[in-house]
């Protein structure tokens, strides 16, 4: 795909530094030697775009068992068909490994790897740490390091780069550091890597440039910003936004739920008004990688320059709360039943922590779960994308339709376009439905969040 942008054009005598016409001309003529570290649900698509764009790409990645089925032209990403990976490993363009030292031969790297949070609920950066200091070891002249993993303001300029510096190679002079959020929507049939709009903030205005020119090559549209840390904090605002608004509506739920008023009737009659509101829907809590922790790295940080970040804290309780609202949900339609939810055989529909995908990071099927077995419950589950799932060191395996049928009660957690919903009623004795999957259909053993 050719650069749509404005032309970005540097000589030694311009505000670039030497190094940038060099490389910008490997970029343009595809002979650039790309690099991802980090093949997860982020890094395997990215290394595939650009590989399809004529690339030789390199993913890295510690997990033998990813860098073997890449190599192998099979992919585990949902959002990436094997039919179109397998092509271009065969060609030669995509190839995996374990071995860090390839680095010294690419010409740009970006960082893909995970910031989870600890239980304290601040940053774990060891992640970053541990491939910027890889990194650092075979770092060179006119190479681009962009770093993808969601963090707070500041990272990039103030973790990564002194490491990479501490060789005597300098940001914006020697090499070219950048932050780029990475926005992908697991399971978005509409929106994936190529076509979501890709931010870009660089150490220095060469920089950013810099990687403009560079996703230019192989994504649809390049939102370039003045630094590393606007870009980092733009993926914070993006789902935070998204946190408070889903910790509203929720809380919004079990408002609606004390008086006897239907929520998602309420939901849909608001979203009729044509300007002014955005719908946004409840649910059994917060899962994933990014919306349940992302908006913490900003509360951390704003702690540490004393300011408190009050919307994301009271969010972060509304959202964490709404298992144990799911579970008292489930014990009085027990109840309604004459049934006691200690021994009562509870069947969850869905664990996965979004609609028709495989990811059960932070799902709140895992607390639901947990919560149901310590008032003693026991449990089942069908998911047609997690065959097994592991809760307090126990494991569970997907079943079928007799445990269904045989439950005391249905919980809809993840609502799969897989399932029947129009024949549930008939199939099962109760159902309680957290995410209004039943919409439209009356049944009297239907109970809604």
């Amino acid at each position: 795909m050719p650069d749509t942008l404005e032309p970005v054009t540097g000589s030694a005598d311009s505000q670039y530094p030497q190094a940038w016409e060099v490389l910008a001309e490997k970029i343009r003529s595809r002979t650039a030697k790309v690099g991802v570290v980090g093949l997860g649900y982020v890094g395997l698509p990215l290394a595939v775009e650009y590989a399809a764009e004529g690339y030789c790409v390199t993913g890295i990645d510690l997990n033998s068992g990813k860098t073997d089925r890449v190599n192998a032209g099979d992919s585990y990403v949902g959002d990436v068909p094997t039919a179109a990976m397998a092509p271009l490993v065969k060609a030669g363009r995509l190839k995996a490994t374990t071995d860090f030292s390839v680095l010294a031969q690419l010409d740009t790297v970006n960082i893909c790897v995970p910031t989870p949070l600890r239980k304290t609920k601040d940053p774990d950066m060891s992640y970053i740490v541990d491939a910027s200091e890889e990194i650092a070891k075979y770092l060179h002249p006119g190479m681009l390091i962009i770093l993808e993993s969601t963090t707070y303001p500041g990272t990039t300029d103030e973790l990564v780069r002194p490491i990479l510096e501490r060789g005597g190679l300098k940001a914006g002079e020697d090499f070219f550091l950048c932050f780029s959020p990475e926005r992908v929507d697991p399971g978005n049939p509409k929106f994936q890597t190529k076509n979501i709009p890709k931010v870009v903030g660089g150490y220095t205005t060469a920089c950013t440039d810099m990687g403009r020119l560079f996703y230019s090559q192989a994504l649809e549209h390049v939102v370039p910003v003045a630094s590393t840390q606007v870009a980092e904090m733009v993926k914070l605002l993006e789902n935070t936004f998204r946190m408070i608004n889903i910790g509203l509506v929720n809380e919004i739920a079990v408002m609606c739920d004390g008086m006897g008023i239907n929520v998602w009737e309420v939901i849909d009659a608001a979203a009729t008004k044509p300007f002014g509101f955005m719908p946004f829907y409840p649910g059994p809590g917060l899962g994933g990688h990014c919306i349940p922790i992302d908006p913490f790295y900003l509360s951390w940080k704003t702690k540490q320059a004393g300011i408190e970040a009050r919307f994301i804290e009271l969010a972060g309780y509304v959202n964490g709360n709404m298992p144990h609202f799911v579970v008292d949900k489930v014990q009085n339609a027990l109840n309604d039943v004459s049934k006691p939810i200690k021994g009562s055989h509870i069947h969850i529909l869905g664990v996965a922590y979004k609609r028709d995908i495989d990811d059960v990071r932070e799902s709140p099927a895992l607390d639901i779960i947990h919560l149901l077995q310590k008032r003693g419950a026991i449990i089942s589950y069908s998911d047609p994308y997690v065959p097994e799932i592991t809760v307090d060191g126990g494991k569970l395996v997907t079943g079928g339709e007799k445990e269904l049928t045989e439950a005391d009660c249905v919980l809809v957690v993840t609502d799969h376009k897989a399932f029947d919903y129009k024949s549930l009623p008939a199939r099962a004795r109760l159902i309680v439905d957290t995410r209004n999957a039943l919409k439209g259909l009356k049944a009297p053993n239907v109970v809604r969040l």
